[in-house]
């Protein structure tokens, strides 16, 4: 069985809903962590039943905060579905491990994207008044970190002229609000937090990541090239259900949102913030294009994070 980028740019729902005869050998389950406030799309297909009778078993063994530690756990072996920033993706497998970009797992365009706010009394007006402040953002090494690096480079700023500051994501709000950082950083993934801020008023945006990156894959979900080898039948049907499940938030977003907030509820979380969730803002069929792993390739070897001409976007995207 080959696995393409094909399968996820041409999903149809012919596929999709294809029954499979699933052998002992076939079943799999498949670990993940989950992020606050938010749902994947894996994880809403497994709410919609979309595994159901491909074998494929999805449990939650507790929350990442943030991209590098859930490909840190992926490297490990401790789970099977890592998800993190594409920059962060491309990082470790530069550094030798051998993942693979399976499906976007968010991006951005003008309705889903990563906001950067300050408080409505803040004299910070643009992004050339970041240099010398703290920036509240939720983890290092991640999409947040490196759109905030490339709003300063574009600003004709150093890109460390401003000073990241790890702040969890549903400690958001009242890190900013309390004084602690001039500025905090809701992620695109984050939507439920910063909804839940921005309703309360007192906030002032300053800019956003699809000002700064254009529409564009913000993150993948992951996983490891032996896993796809040795389950190549599992690993096309988490893609292909997974992407099915992308274009269902987009048709049914209100469904989407009741899921979402009984996930929420599951957890232990708030499930009010379910009404804050905005989408994934990935591309119909859960598309990847080169551009959504060039763009950051040529900004890592820029930085001198990467050589020139070490990875390539085949390299990153799922294949078999």
């Amino acid at each position: 069985m080959k696995i393409s980028r094909s399968l996820i740019a041409g999903v149809t729902l012919l596929i999709a809903m294809t029954s499979f005869t699933v052998t002992a050998e076939d079943k799999v389950t498949l670990r993940y962590m989950p992020s606050h406030g938010g749902i994947s799309a894996h994880e809403l297909a497994a709410a919609l039943g979309y595994f159901d009778n491909t074998g494929i078993t999805m449990k939650n063994v507790g929350y990442a905060s943030g991209g590098p530690e859930s490909l840190f756990a992926l490297a490990s072996g401790s789970i099977e579905v890592g998800s993190a920033a594409t920059p962060a993706v491309i990082n470790a497998i530069a550094s030798g491990n051998k993942f693979v970009a399976a499906y976007p797992t968010n991006g951005i365009d003008d309705e889903t994207k990563s906001i950067f706010y300050v408080r409505e009394d803040s004299p910070i007006k643009s992004v050339k008044d970041l240099a010398g402040k703290s920036i509240a953002i939720n983890t290092l090494g991640a999409h947040l970190d490196y759109t905030l690096r490339e709003a300063l480079h574009k600003a004709n700023l150093p890109e460390r002229a401003a000073r990241p500051v790890v702040v969890p994501g549903p400690q958001l709000e009242q890190t900013l609000r309390s004084g602690q950082v001039d500025v905090a950083a809701f992620g695109y993934w984050q939507t439920t937090f910063e909804g839940a801020a921005r309703s309360k008023g007192g906030l002032r945006p300053v800019f956003n990541d699809t000002e700064v990156l254009g529409p564009i894959a913000g993150g993948f979900t992951v996983l490891s090239a032996d896993f796809v080898k040795q389950h190549p039948q599992a690993a096309r049907d988490f893609v292909i259900q997974s992407a099915r499940a992308l274009d269902f938030s987009r048709e049914h977003p209100e469904k989407t949102r009741e899921i979402l907030a009984e996930q929420l509820k599951a957890r232990g979380e708030n499930p009010e913030l379910a009404q804050y969730f905005t989408g994934y803002g990935v591309r119909k069929g859960g598309r990847a294009e080169d551009h959504d792993i060039q763009f950051w390739i040529d900004i890592l070897e820029r930085g001198g994070v990467i050589n020139k001409g070490q990875l390539k976007t085949s390299d990153i995207l799922l294949k078999v």
